[in-house]
């Protein structure tokens, strides 16, 4: 059934009556202890900023920040101490699963959290389960903007890691229903973005979220994905300014900015936050990149044999062990095969392994398919070694100046969206 409460842990709250209970027990909490923990409850998971906190509790008014930490302090009380997390000089993030929101079925609303459960474990049959829960989720509500959010992300992920049939146009209508109805979803903006990304669209989505940072201020997840985009544009100052901003918001906040310095060159930096545990080829062609091609052929040997990545990274990990095992031909062979990398940044790693192999045409080929998928980085084209023995062809060079001007110009696009500067903290 249809209530109005919002559900988490042992609690129920109604935001018409203003009321909490604890196991149907009423709880009195004061009124702005109230609407601090609607708001934070409302965005649960998501990083509430302090100011955004004061203008809600205190609209024009001038208060302490004891007033705040009194309200915070209260809620714990009530809630429990980990309830609500605290990032130091930015906000709050409620951390208390929800498990119900008013206006949606509890039916509806279970479905929802178990399809993103499954859709956490990344197995093909995972995610097909996902995707048909919040098909239900949507057809019982179709209103429920999270789940045309988190269901535009399950066909993306089906159609990039699991070899399905392409279907771009049920993603891309997914995600603009969600937008249609909350245009400020986080789940949706952060998901569209490796859409965008994946089909060669990061300018778009580098401008969108430069507007969302101008209309709502810096956020520690819209500034983690425009890491990704900028890096995909050239800009690798700006992908680690992004990264820099981020961490400053929110320390445990996870970016891509290990792949900006590795496209630097600066593979040993890729260590500093790429998670090793969880890694499949990007610590590998660092160590390659250092020299330490053991090292290299020892981790890639161990995670072809004993996972299924998909087949894009599976791709990218097996063309690159046959580089380092002096199988060009092999490793020639994976490369030229179609439909198994179509993402831009993964064709631009490709080249990188052509370029190893001093196959010119190849490498070449590959860096303009990355380009003309809406990948660009003149700086590693320059300066990556992998590169170093065709550099002197005329269509290299090529490439080389219209990654330039494509820098160029997307950088005019970024500073116009933004209206200022990018710099990093302290900078």
């Amino acid at each position: 059934m249809e209530d109005d409460t919002y559900r988490f842990g042992e609690f129920s709250m109604s935001p018409r009556e203003r009321r909490l209970f604890r196991n149907g027990k009423s709880v009195l909490l004061p009124p702005k202890a109230f609407d601090a923990m609607y708001l934070l409850v409302r965005s649960h998971g998501n990083l509430i900023s302090r100011a955004e906190v004061f203008s809600t509790l205190w609209p024009g008014v001038h208060v302490e920040e004891a007033n705040l930490t009194n309200i915070i302090v209260q809620l714990r009380k009530v809630l429990g101490r980990d309830a609500i997390q605290t990032v130091s000089k930015f906000g709050y993030r409620f951390t208390v699963p929800v498990t119900g929101e008013p206006g949606i079925k509890q039916a509806a609303y279970a479905s929802f959290v178990r399809g993103k459960e499954l859709l956490s474990q990344r197995s093909l049959d995972s995610i097909k389960a996902a995707r048909d829960l919040f098909w239900f989720c949507i057809a019982d509500d179709p209103q429920f903007a999270p789940a045309w959010a988190w269901l535009g992300r399950t066909c993306r992920l089906l159609d990039k890691f699991n070899g399905e049939p392409s279907v771009p146009d049920l993603a891309e209508a997914a995600f603009q229903r969600a937008f249609a109805i909350d245009p400020d979803l986080a789940c949706a903006h952060h998901f569209y973005t490796h859409q965008q990304v994946d089909l060669g669209r990061a300018s778009e989505a580098m401008v969108r979220l430069a507007g969302r940072l101008t209309r709502r201020g810096e956020d520690p997840e819209t500034l983690a994905g425009l890491v990704q985009v900028l890096r995909c544009c050239g800009l690798f100052e700006e992908s680690i300014a992004a990264h820099e901003r981020a961490i400053a918001l929110d320390p445990t906040v996870k970016t891509s900015v290990a792949h900006t310095h590795f496209l630097r060159g600066e593979f040993s930096r890729v260590f500093e936050t790429y998670n090793s545990g969880a890694g499949y080829y990007l610590d590998a062609a660092a160590w390659a990149g250092l020299g330490a091609v053991d090292r290299a052929l020892d981790l890639l040997r161990s995670r072809l044999s004993q996972s299924q990545p998909g087949p894009s990274m599976s791709s990218l990990m097996a063309s690159l062990l046959a580089v380092l095992e002096d199988r060009g031909e092999d490793a020639i062979a994976l490369m030229e095969s179609e439909n198994i990398i179509q993402e831009p940044e993964g064709l631009f790693y490709l080249a990188r392994h052509c370029g190893m192999l001093n196959a010119a045409g190849p490498a070449i080929h590959l860096v303009r398919r990355a380009r003309l998928g809406g990948f660009w980085s003149s700086c590693t084209l320059e300066r990556d070694r992998a590169f170093a023995g065709i550099r002197n062809r005329p269509e290299f060079d090529d490439e080389l100046q219209e990654a330039r001007r494509l820098e160029r110009h997307a950088c005019q696009m970024f500073q116009q969206a933004l209206g200022h500067a990018f710099v990093a903290p302290g900078a």
